[in-house]
């Protein structure tokens, strides 16, 4: 099996939960302040799944977590969509982002 293939395969497996769980793990680790709303149930909808800001960075990033096969809503797009607009760091996330290793190159500092 190609690593392509092997990542793939680990990428379609990784539910959105399992993905947030490493990128607050790892956002931590990395000095990043982070916000979630755990039960969004009650909250206006659309609002991005993760907050994270860094300090020394001086940077504030919102993203949207989905898995692979997961679409966003038209709520989640209104809010992504406003916060590009006013200058926001603002993207998608998917399990293939994480295995690729540009969720972490993004923490870095690009």
């Amino acid at each position: 099996m190609k690593a392509q293939d092997y990542r793939a395969l680990q990428a379609g497996a990784m539910s959105e939960r399992q993905l947030q769980d490493q990128i607050l793990e790892l956002a931590k680790r990395m000095g990043w302040v982070s916000y979630h709303t755990f039960d969004s149930r009650k909250s206006t909808p659309g609002f991005p799944d993760l907050v994270l800001v860094h300090p020394e960075q001086k940077r504030v990033i919102w993203r949207e977590l989905k898995s692979e096969k997961d679409v966003t809503s038209a709520e989640q797009k209104v809010w992504l969509s406003t916060l590009l607009l006013v200058g926001e760091d603002v993207d998608v996330w998917r399990p293939r982002d994480w295995v690729s290793g540009r969720i972490e190159k993004e923490l870095r500092g690009r």
